[in-house]
């Protein structure tokens, strides 16, 4: 799989605010779109980047260019996610704004969007590490394979999803983006181990199939996971509880740190 970009996970629809305003005019966009920050455009080009807090003790009429920041760091469109990633995380600034190379504003990309990119993210690693824990608990040899699975057919193993994170699936998937779900496929049934956000987008989408990671175990076995989905009554993706107001994990730790930092 291709490498993921900025281009592929940024906000194109970007809020800013001219460099001849004020910082009332800052203050009422803040309250219209409930962001808390903006690119500051001149003649296109950005100049700088405005938050809430560079607005404290400031007084309405103050022009935007005194109280902007103009230290900017900005991201390029096909620049790896992961090196954004990094740029966020050890500036401690939570947006960067997509620039062109005239410094035209083409979109922003945020800590979440990162986020976002790379929960559930499927390596070679991770699949040969669950083999690897199938031979040492069930003495069995799986062989490995890459194809697709019928959607109908998955016995989930995950018993909630959250509902911002199944946003972020369905949007990869639109976009050609999601990665192969994990399953093991065994005599009359097929488990899905990895990918329950991606499986239940899919769903709501009207697709039919996945493409997966097929671990075919050929003995007659019954897995643990197997047990553990039919102790939370688990039998379709329509069993799967999606939680439509609780954060992922993830995203709500990093929010924590964000803040305390």
């Amino acid at each position: 799989m291709d490498k993921k970009r900025v281009k592929d996970y940024m906000t194109y629809d970007v809020v800013s605010v001219d460099i001849g305003g004020t910082a009332k005019d800052v203050i009422d966009k803040i309250h219209q779109t409930h962001h808390d920050g903006f690119p500051v455009i001149d003649n296109s080009v950005v100049v700088g980047y405005i938050s809430a807090r560079d607005l404290l003790f400031v007084q309405p009429s103050t022009p935007v260019e005194q109280v902007m920041s103009k230290n900017l760091i900005v991201a390029d469109p096909e620049m790896d996610i992961n090196d954004a990633a990094r740029v966020i995380f050890r500036s401690g600034i939570q947006k960067l704004p997509v620039v062109d190379e005239k410094n035209h504003l083409l979109g922003i990309i945020s800590n979440s969007d990162v986020i976002r990119s790379q929960i559930e993210h499927v390596s070679p690693e991770k699949v040969f590490n669950f083999i690897t824990t199938l031979k040492k608990l069930y003495n069995v040899d799986p062989n490995l394979d890459r194809g697709t699975v019928p959607i109908r057919d998955l016995l989930p193993t995950q018993s909630k999803i959250y509902e911002d994170e199944l946003e972020g699936r369905i949007y990869e998937i639109k976009k050609g983006l999601a990665e192969p779900i994990i399953v093991v496929k065994r005599p009359g049934r097929t488990i899905l181990v990895d990918g329950h956000h991606r499986a239940v987008a899919a769903k709501r989408l009207g697709i039919t199939a996945l493409d997966a990671y097929i671990i075919d175990v050929r003995e007659d076995i019954e897995l643990g996971m197997e047990r553990t989905a039919h102790a939370m009554n688990l039998k379709t993706l329509d069993d799967v509880q999606i939680l439509d107001y609780a954060r992922h994990p993830l995203v709500a730790i990093t929010h924590r740190l964000v803040k305390r930092d």
